[in-house]
């Protein structure tokens, strides 16, 4: 009998926590949450996570604070949100360097993306532009890379970091077009960028999002674009692949990730209230005003975009020779 009853007393235990977990989730959230961001301030990671972080906590009445931590190519920030509580208070916009590339292009990391994190929504994709310095004497990618050629290793290209979509863009540029080139690798599109506009660097594959301001005022000089349609935006700039290199296409996304062990009813708000931002009409013609493609939907398309990405990447870095220790 008194085996019976501690039997008993377990699991009513046992409910009154899984109702009272029911309860936090169905109330959350009560205190502010945490954005990390993987990037530093200015890039792509930063404008998404700000600019839907922002809406978020509009609709949900509580402060989303953000944290940059840029490093190891979206490994520092993806580490943090990997090693946090599971209650939904720690967040990341998360792209394909930390979800697709990394494991591949890395020899170690502390977390495994793939069993740490879980997606929660797809938020948008955007083609990336590869842009030159004016200084350089050539107007399309033909001429670029026939000037490449002509000067091998000597032409330093920047990047966001190590296993970002933008070293790996150019890294493919590489193998595919037998051009050598320096990589420089920042803690983010926005000093990446710097270095170009500087002139110490000499192109960069960077998002429409973060490099069309300086189009604008003819600071770079757009030469294709990487996806395999071309912009509605810059309808007149050809895509890579139609100016000279058949098949080349990369681009980036970014979507919401949390801790893996987060309440599924947390994760199913997050999601509800992010499709929502995302139907924001002033949040859409801003998107697509830089090029982005707005996607949303359902965990499971963002979780089989994921695993459909995973293995496209680790082809690219093993066939160009891509390595971080």
């Amino acid at each position: 009998m008194q085996r019976i009853n501690r039997l008993f007393s377990c699991v009513l235990c046992g409910a009154a926590l899984l109702l009272g977990a029911a309860g936090a989730a169905a109330q959350y959230p009560t205190k502010p949450v945490r954005f990390v961001i993987a990037f530093s301030p200015g890039g792509p990671s930063d404008i998404l996570s700000r600019l839907v972080g922002g809406k978020l906590s509009e609709r949900m009445r509580q402060p989303f604070v953000f944290d940059n931590r840029p490093g190891a190519g979206g490994n520092i920030a993806g580490e943090i949100v990997a090693r946090s509580v599971p209650d939904g208070y720690t967040l990341m916009i998360a792209n394909n360097s930390v979800l697709a590339a990394n494991a591949s292009l890395y020899k170690k990391m502390e977390f495994n993306p793939a069993q740490d994190l879980v997606p929660v929504v797809w938020v948008a994709s955007q083609p990336n532009i590869l842009v030159v310095h004016p200084s350089l004497p050539v107007k399309s990618v033909r001429e670029f890379i026939d000037y490449a050629r002509a000067r091998p290793g000597q032409l330093n290209y920047a990047s966001s970091g190590s296993g970002a979509a933008a070293h790996l863009a150019a890294e493919l540029f590489k193998s595919m077009t037998k051009t050598d080139m320096v990589h420089i690798p920042f803690k983010g599109a926005a000093p990446a960028l710097t270095d170009v506009l500087a002139g110490r660097s000499q192109l960069i594959f960077a998002t429409a999002l973060s490099v069309q301001p300086h189009l604008q005022v003819n600071r770079l000089r757009p030469l294709a674009v990487t996806t395999l349609q071309r912009m509605n935006t810059m309808p007149d700039l050809p895509t890579v692949a139609e100016a000279g290199v058949p098949g080349f296409e990369a681009s980036t996304w970014h979507g919401l990730v949390a801790v893996a062990g987060t309440p599924r009813a947390v994760t199913d708000r997050l999601n509800k209230e992010v499709n929502a931002v995302l139907q924001d009409p002033q949040v859409r013609k801003f998107l697509e005003s830089q090029g982005a493609i707005v996607q949303g939907g359902t965990a499971d398309k963002f979780a089989a975009h994921i695993k459909a990405e995973i293995p496209k990447w680790a082809r690219v870095i093993k066939e160009s020779g891509a390595r971080v220790d």
